[in-house]
């Protein structure tokens, strides 16, 4: 039986922006079965990244329920709410977020310097990763020496390190050409069919969206149309 990573049920979030209340989610119910590679669609404004911060514990709903891998974390505290995304979920952002002045090899290893990992462990695991994303031989560049997709594949690599059950995707292949962006979403895919990692990513590009198994395209905070591939 395929267990779901992600559970959404009816789930809202408003903001007040001075005299102003922006509901940028309305009531959205959704499940990402683990092994689903999911792509989130819509223009501006549409809840997509409201979402992707509750999804990534960044940012709790202001109602319904949210479960990641059978745990309801929408009322949990700050602390544990850092636990889950150090633990369980992997991020790699549009503008990659990785420390300048730095090799790619410290770059990757971060996440583990806040688990009591031995050195020797980080240090080994790191260099897989960055095997694993096409950077062998690349490790004691640093950032400023790496080209714009080496620096993603860096963040893959960073996002893999605690062998999350998740890794979300903002707008990955937002700053790349169309060449580069199409070998990162190659290492996705296959990160997705030959690991069974679950993926979940937020693009307004057709293109990369359809490299996803699944899209659910957003508007106005709802989810109105869903396409599989």
């Amino acid at each position: 039986m395929v267990k779901n990573v992600i559970q959404l049920e009816n789930l809202t979030r408003t903001y007040i922006v001075g005299e102003t209340e922006v509901r940028a989610l309305r009531g959205v119910s959704l499940i990402v079965p683990a092994g689903d590679f999911l792509a989130i669609m819509g223009a501006s404004g549409s809840g997509k990244s409201t979402m992707m911060n509750v999804i990534g514990c960044l940012d709790k709903p202001s109602s319904g329920k949210y479960f990641l891998d059978g745990e309801e974390i929408s009322k949990l505290d700050k602390n544990r709410l850092a636990e889950i995304r150090n633990k369980k979920i992997g991020f790699v952002f549009q503008s990659f977020n990785l420390l300048s002045r730095t090799t790619a090899l410290e770059n990757a290893e971060l996440p583990l310097l806040y688990s009591n990992v031995p050195g020797k462990e980080r240090h080994a695991r790191a260099m897989a990763s960055l095997a694993l994303v096409g950077l062998k031989g690349r490790e004691t560049h640093k950032t400023n020496q790496l080209s714009g997709g080496e620096q993603q594949r860096v963040a893959i690599a960073r996002a893999l390190l605690n062998e999350p059950s998740l890794i979300l995707a903002d707008e990955p292949t937002g700053n790349l050409d169309t060449k580069t962006s199409e070998e990162i979403m190659d290492i996705f895919s296959k990160l997705n069919k030959d690991k069974g990692i679950t993926i979940v990513m937020v693009t307004h590009e057709t293109d990369i969206g359809a490299r996803a198994k699944r899209r659910i395209f957003m508007r106005d905070g709802q989810i109105v149309r869903e396409e599989v591939n």
